[in-house]
């Protein structure tokens, strides 16, 4: 009978219930976010409104009157300045935001300005309230960039600025001459103590909203993602060994939801992935077999040679004591350890004459030209080397890499003594062949400078074991 599956058991639920609390969390900031938004908003069009009063206010400004004021302390008896300062306090009692409204201008210094009207001087002189500034006086105006730019257009200051004056906004505007050149600014600030009171207010319950937010968000998360994420995590490591070759990896999970069942399918892809990848590596290693057979073949001094090295390889191997599926594997690949020949001219492999240094240059290269053969699909390191080391010497003098004693691996130290005993018994067209008897005699003479002693050891054992056989 089927076991009923548990509506919790799905993982399309799981995930529901861990999306739906997300959103709860979400729609918990938003509201937050919202009144932020709000609170922005309100700023903004605080900053626009503000803009708008500042250039209607530098439009009715003239600015040939602004050049008749003297740059010292007595221009505030200058009647130019008068008119100017009783406009800019009609234009402050019109708009009761203004606290403070005044124009300067540039002085020769980089960013250092200076006063030409400030409207609180001549109130200064008719009620003693206390003047705020004279003309000439300077001011530093680089700490407010939008300051800065108001020569070049109306701008108001992106946040609220806390100086000597109070919190405040300010906004600014260019005043133009006849020809339309700026020769000053003029500039309002509006009390925001409020607004940044509430603004700082607002920020301190932000941080602290997020912060509780965060916490909370990451209970959920370590609470309802725990199970969740533990299956995947199995998968990702799954995949991590296939993508290294491991095809006889498996994952492990009891679960029944999707996740589960895509466990299932993994396993049932990896098997077939290294089923595919057996047959198609037996493929290659008979096609590459054939091409090894068709260039033996050009020759009837070494027809056969890669399958007899490949048995006394297998035979040597199962002596020593390596499992039955390796020495498999060792056979077929020793079958192939010529294959790098395929790149050199037959010219050259069939030539009865001594070769020469350039000649004997491209043989030595056949290896290596092997090992790149092999390597697209053999994975194992092992068997790669028995292609590329099989002609290394057991004292270091062999080639292509110079390595030594147990640098070699012991298969390709195999390959080298089954390789150069099937040589020496086959008759070639530049040597004639060696008895049995007298071949190990040579191979056992080379121990401890060609060939490794132990392997040469074995293999006498393995050729008296199977007697007068031409394979082990």
């Amino acid at each position: 009978m089927k076991k009923k599956r548990s509506i919790f058991n799905s993982f399309y639920v799981k995930v529901t219930l861990s999306f739906t609390l997300s959103l709860l969390f979400v729609a918990l900031l938003g509201n937050f976010i919202l009144f932020r938004y709000s609170l922005k908003s309100q700023f903004d069009q605080l900053r626009d409104k503000l803009k708008v009063i500042t250039q209607t206010a530098a439009l009715s400004i003239d600015a040939a009157a602004l050049n008749n004021i003297p740059l010292n302390r007595e221009g505030i008896n200058n009647p130019s300045f008068k008119n100017i300062a009783i406009q800019l306090l009609k234009i402050k009692q019109v708009n009761p935001v203004i606290r403070y409204i005044y124009i300067m201008a540039k002085t020769d210094q980089p960013g250092i300005w200076q006063f030409v009207v400030d409207p609180d001087a001549l109130t200064e002189r008719i009620t003693r309230l206390g003047a705020t500034s004279y003309p000439g006086d300077k001011y530093d105006a680089q700490r407010f960039p939008e300051m800065l730019k108001a020569f070049t257009g109306a701008s108001v200051d992106t946040n609220l600025t806390i100086d000597e004056w109070g919190k405040l906004l300010s906004g600014y505007a260019p005043i133009f001459d006849q020809r339309n050149s700026p020769v000053a600014i003029l500039g309002i600030d509006i009390d925001a103590a409020d607004v940044y009171s509430a603004g700082r207010d607002l920020l301190y319950r932000g941080i602290f909203v997020l912060f509780m937010g965060v916490i909370i968000a990451l209970g959920l998360g370590f609470i309802f993602s725990a199970r969740i994420i533990a299956p995947i995590k199995k998968l990702i490591d799954g995949t991590k060994h296939i993508t290294k070759g491991d095809l006889e990896y498996r994952v492990e999970i009891s679960s029944q939801d999707e996740i589960g069942q895509l466990a299932a399918s993994f396993n049932n892809m990896a098997s077939s992935l290294a089923a595919a990848r057996d047959k198609l590596r037996d493929y290659f290693y008979r096609v590459v077999q054939a091409m090894v057979r068709s260039l033996e073949a050009k020759d009837p001094y070494t027809r056969g040679h890669s399958d007899r090295v490949g048995e006394y390889a297998y035979g040597i191997a199962l002596e020593m004591g390596v499992p039955l599926e390796k020495a498999e594997l060792l056979k077929k690949t020793a079958q192939l350890h010529d294959i790098g020949k395929l790149g050199i001219h037959e010219d050259i492999l069939n030539k009865k004459e001594g070769l020469s240094e350039s000649e004997w240059d491209i043989v030595h290269k056949h290896p290596e030209v092997g090992e790149e053969i092999l390597k697209p699909v053999v994975s194992d390191p092992q068997m790669l080397s028995v292609v590329r080391s099989h002609h290394e010497h057991y004292d270091g003098k062999g080639y292509p890499d110079g390595l030594k004693a147990d640098q070699i691996d012991i298969f390709a130290q195999i390959v080298a003594v089954a390789d150069a005993y099937d040589a020496m018994i086959t008759s070639r067209s530049y040597n004639t062949a060696l008895t049995k008897k007298e071949a190990l005699a040579r191979i056992e003479k080379c121990a401890g400078t060609q060939f490794s002693p132990e392997v040469v050891r074995v293999f006498a054992r393995v050729l008296e074991k199977y007697g007068s056989k031409n394979n082990p």
